[in-house]
């Protein structure tokens, strides 16, 4: 699973993550536009408030099952096929860097029609490409309904681009992702 977010990302994860359980088969790869310069602790955060540990995804880092991963500042986060983390200092896409989209597209190439992705709020349209990939390779897309965003031209321009994905409130979010994955 990967899931996308900017402004409102704390408040909206913070609704999603928590809710999922210890023993969760899926690894889960989190994108959050951040601060270059400034360390994040959302790791921190995350990893205090979950029954999954969340760690900041390192370079070349083996990807295992229940662990939520975030990209850290200032890098892409890729996948090489399923089993390891790269990042990547390439330029800025959509002024962001890490970028949802690159992230998007990285993972479905990796899983195909076993990805889900989730668009969650935020401000620009990062992330509707990516989730067109998803979709395009088989997988489920899911987009937070804008009426609930803290910020909605992310969730609406996922929606413009993947007519087909699934639209939900963040509780809806979780509830999907408990009673699909367990």
């Amino acid at each position: 699973m990967i899931i996308g977010a900017s402004a409102g990302a704390l408040e909206a994860l913070s609704s999603i993550l928590p809710a999922l359980p210890a023993g969760y088969p899926l690894p889960i790869f989190v994108i959050v536009h951040l601060p270059p310069n400034k360390r994040s602790v959302l790791a921190e955060i995350f990893n205090i408030k979950c029954r999954l540990r969340a760690i900041e995804a390192e370079d070349k880092e083996p990807v295992e099952p229940g662990v939520i991963y975030f990209a850290p500042p200032n890098y892409h986060l890729l996948l090489e096929g399923r089993s390891n983390i790269a990042l990547s200092g390439e330029e800025a896409v959509l002024f962001s860097r890490p970028s949802i989209d690159v992230a998007f597209e990285s993972a479905s190439e990796a899983w195909g029609d076993r990805l889900t992705g989730i668009v969650l709020t935020g401000a620009n349209h990062d992330g509707a490409r990516g989730l067109q990939a998803i979709g395009r390779s088989g997988g489920t897309m899911i987009v937070q309904d804008p009426a609930s965003a803290y910020a909605q031209a992310m969730p609406e321009a996922a929606m413009l681009a993947s007519p087909n994905a699934h639209v939900f409130t963040l509780p809806e979010i979780s509830s999907y992702l408990l009673s699909n994955f367990q």
